[in-house]
């Protein structure tokens, strides 16, 4: 890909050039994934030593509670790991209803009835198992030695942090853990986190085996009787996370990979899919025919994906039948080019989170996401372990339908890592953090890059949207003013957000420029958040 390298948008990164990368959110993190692959580790160690140290370095967005997804490449095929936790037994409508009132529609959004099992910390050491190189214990090294001797703290987690306090305060562990002096720390003073560095000691001497079979699950168990909750140690012994096979979807010449249901990855496909049909490189790259286009295809992507998708067994179309060509040639037929619409579900049966990637010189890329959901997500921490544990179980619902909570089931999720390939080959491991924003960036990133020539760097500073529901959208403050007033002129309710941490998501890109060995990578780290690209 001959990518433009002139960037037109505000930025203050520049894009990292190197054999091996380490991309993530947080700076230390990043170091902490070069330290593996310093020891002569691979792509897989890094992204697992990263992830760890992103549990204490970005709590607003994850912990030791959290779940995780993953796609990678190990030098000859893609492979997929959902990681994703399942609901205690005891989770019924019922039990809901009873708890909570005969007229509550999910479980709640805060506290330990949000809590699914966390399914991060057995996605590592299934990584690890398979196919790291250094042991595991090693891999959690820089993530104690973080949470032992703390970290200064960085603007965008620090803001994050006191806007969550008044919510969060007062749920069980939350204030012990993250309010050190009665108040969330202030930019630049040090946090330190000792309960997490016990959590981490002990899944790094019992290669996880604590946290799903001894000391950590039976101090869950604990934490979540005291508090009225009902998951227990056994829900965390049999939980196992899942090797899958991604789901693709060839758009210019490339195929991008996502992981299939219960996530919403789907949706980012069927959006390329639909257009796919259309001619976008005629338009200009931020001119309103180009971003209506855009919107409104992530409309009707969205509309099927909250409508069908959730865990596999419980969905009443298959994934092949939502991104049938025919079908989507059909809903792209939909578009008017001068009107916004609400779109409805159409029939396919008729035919809080951190993104961190890697990449070796060996040709190993990994993809890879975790999440506590909402910010901090349950609000809850187990004191002993410093888990912070995911409120996931708010993605079920507690009526009829192909996501209707159920024991040991799995919710709708939200985050997504992605990865494309051209004719086969690894071409880059990417993803876009925030909610629903996830499948809408990883389409704006790819078709600033696939359709106009853009950088990764580039395509990660570009003003973004964000579609909400009916015709509502937000756009970023950047956005061309010529284009905003067109798209309203066109029927979009736009509101212009300046926080373009709270609604666009943040992304890292490792694009590979040829043999890693000679060329190496091209990487991009989202300068909405406080993140580093760093290779060597």
């Amino acid at each position: 890909m001959n990518f433009d390298f002139r960037n037109p948008y505000p930025t203050a990164r520049l894009p990292v050039f190197a054999r091996n990368v380490v991309s993530t959110s947080h700076p230390l993190a990043a170091q902490a994934g070069l330290r593996m692959l310093w020891k002569r580790g691979n792509a897989v160690d890094a992204a697992i030593a990263a992830a760890a140290a992103m549990t204490v370095c970005e709590p607003v967005s994850n912990g030791l509670g959290s779940d995780a997804f993953a796609i990678l490449w190990d030098g000859r095929e893609l492979h997929g790991l959902n990681a994703s936790g399942r609901a205690p037994s005891g989770w019924t409508p019922d039990y809901f209803k009873r708890k909570y009132g005969s007229d509550a529609k999910t479980p709640p959004k805060r506290g330990i009835d949000a809590v699914t099992v966390p399914g991060a910390v057995a996605g590592w050491v299934a990584m690890s198992e398979r196919f790291g190189k250094l042991p595991f214990a090693d891999l959690m090294e820089p993530a104690i030695e973080i949470a032992e001797r703390g970290y200064l703290l960085p603007i965008v987690v620090q803001q994050k942090w006191a806007a969550a306090t008044p919510e969060l305060g007062k749920l069980p562990g939350f204030a012990e853990a993250f309010l050190p002096w009665g108040r969330a720390p202030e930019i630049g003073e040090l946090f330190q986190f000792p309960s997490a560095a016990r959590g981490l000691r002990a899944i790094a001497q019992s290669k996880g085996e604590a946290f799903y079979g001894g000391e950590i699950a039976q101090a869950i168990e604990k934490f979540a009787v005291a508090n009225g909750g009902s998951i227990t140690a056994r829900d965390f012994a049999a939980f196992k996370p899942e090797w899958v096979k991604p789901i693709g979807k060839d758009y210019r010449g490339h195929t991008l990979h996502e992981i299939p249901p219960n996530g919403q990855g789907i949706a980012a496909l069927i959006a390329l899919g639909i257009l796919e049909k259309f001619d976008l490189a005629s338009m200009p790259v931020d001119g309103p025919d180009s971003q209506h286009l855009q919107i409104e295809a992530m409309k009707l992507a969205f509309a099927d994906t909250y409508r069908f998708v959730a865990e596999p067994a419980s969905m009443e179309v298959t994934s092949e039948q939502m991104l049938d060509d025919a079908y989507l040639s059909s809903r792209a037929k939909l578009i008017d080019m001068k009107r916004a619409q609400s779109f409805g579900a159409g029939n396919p049966a008729k035919g809080g989170t951190i993104y961190l990637t890697t990449a070796d010189e060996s040709g190993m890329m990994v993809s890879f996401i975790q999440s506590n959901f909402m910010g901090f997500g349950s609000g809850c921490v187990e004191p002993n372990f410093g888990i912070s544990l995911q409120n996931r179980g708010h993605g079920f619902s507690l009526n009829a339908g192909p996501n209707q909570v159920a024991p040991g089931k799995r919710p709708f999720h939200t985050i997504i890592p992605a990865f494309l390939t051209k004719d086969g080959k690894p071409v880059m491991s990417f993803g876009v953090m925030g909610a629903n924003m996830q499948p809408q960036g990883h389409m704006q990133t790819l078709v600033r890059m696939l359709d106009y020539k853009q950088s990764p760097q580039t395509a990660c500073d570009a003003p973004r949207w964000r579609y909400n529901a009916g015709l509502e959208i937000n756009v970023e403050q950047q956005l061309d003013k010529a284009t905003l007033r067109e798209l309203q002129a066109r029927g979009h309710l736009v509101e212009v957000i300046n926080d373009n941490y709270q609604d666009f998501g943040a992304g890292q890109f490792i694009w590979r420029a040829g043999d890693p060995k000679r060329e190496g990578y091209i990487a991009a780290s989202d300068s909405r958040r406080d993140g580093l690209a760093a290779g060597f």
